[in-house]
């Protein structure tokens, strides 16, 4: 079994599950956690958001063939949930429901699930599969998990540091990539269905 390991397959995968997890989009919601007195683990949530993540990754596919559907059909079904997840990035439309009230430890609810971990980047990590090698893949969740790690530690500093406004509007320009990217995949494995 030979590597496939390609910068820019990486580089792509990553700026997808980035615009996904959109961990500096969730910094209010950190702050308020904490300001609640919520304890948040940087370390565990962000090795239990990997762990979850490899696991729909691998085991994903098993599943999917359980429910007689493939990785094709799930991928446009998954291109239409990143288009939703777009349109709620960019228009501040609230699409997706998160309870951030839900009881239990914070680093687990809310932040590994559904802020990290969330159907969203579940989808996407095995949507990815479908045009991605999935060691680029793989290298693109353990990034993710190390950007998570440092906001989740740093969240005060990052937010004093970059601001609320740029907060926003990094939201925005996301939400606009990740719409591009909805509609790439969503063509591209409708092809293969047609």
């Amino acid at each position: 079994m030979t590597l496939n390991f390609n910068f820019q397959e990486i580089l792509t995968n990553f700026m997808v599950l980035f615009a996904v997890i959109d961990i500096t989009g969730s910094i209010p919601i950190l702050i308020d956690l904490s300001n609640a007195g919520n304890k948040v683990h940087p370390g565990r949530a962000a090795v239990i958001s990997f762990v979850i993540l490899m696991a729909f990754l691998f085991a994903g596919k098993a599943l999917l063939r359980l429910f007689n559907t493939d990785i094709a059909s799930f991928a446009v079904a998954g291109a239409l949930v990143l288009f939703a997840l777009a349109i709620e990035m960019t228009f501040n439309i609230e699409i997706f429901r998160n309870n951030h009230n839900a009881p239990g430890a914070a680093t687990i609810v809310p932040v590994v699930f559904p802020l990290v971990a969330g159907p969203g980047a579940l989808t996407t990590a095995l949507s990815l599969r479908a045009g991605y090698h999935v060691e680029n893949i793989i290298m693109a969740i353990a990034l993710n998990m190390v950007i998570v790690y440092i906001v989740l530690l740093k969240v005060r500093f990052i937010e004093r540091l970059i601001g609320t406004n740029t907060i926003y509007v990094l939201r925005r320009f996301l939400g606009v990539i990740l719409l591009a990217m909805s509609v790439k995949l969503f063509i591209s494995n409708l092809r293969i269905l047609l």
